[in-house]
């Protein structure tokens, strides 16, 4: 998994979306154990009280559940996991749709953008 985390946004969040990632592209399979608090706030660079929190929230969401004494575990179902991701995936696409609006692209120009940029990364 990947920690870059961006200061410029809350932190907790981010950790949730990383995680999320994650298991809805199979890194962690369901009922798989995650490495505990403190391990993951060392590989973040963050305080274990943020990844706490974090967890707790994941938790709240249905994504992953803790045993007492044990850590903290992938559901069985990974589908929270799944649409968590999918419903970041299509935020963030409109949020893309409409700045490109705001610099006066239509449909057509920006998916001429993409196919550009899509281009330029098989370089």
């Amino acid at each position: 998994m990947n920690w870059s985390l961006d200061k410029s946004r809350p932190i907790c969040p981010q950790i949730c979306e990383l995680i999320s990632v994650a298991i809805a592209n199979g890194e962690f399979a369901a009922d798989e154990k995650l490495l505990s608090v403190r391990e993951l706030a060392l590989l973040a660079g963050v305080n274990p009280n943020t990844v706490q929190k974090s967890l707790e929230e994941l938790e709240r969401r249905g994504v992953i559940h803790s045993v007492r004494c044990q850590g903290w575990y992938v559901n069985e179902n990974i589908d929270a996991a799944v649409n968590e991701v999918r419903s970041l995936r299509i935020k963030k696409t409109k949020e893309y749709l409409n700045a490109m609006k705001q610099l006066g692209c239509d449909g057509n120009e920006i998916v001429n953008y993409i196919e550009e940029c899509k281009e330029e990364d098989n370089e």
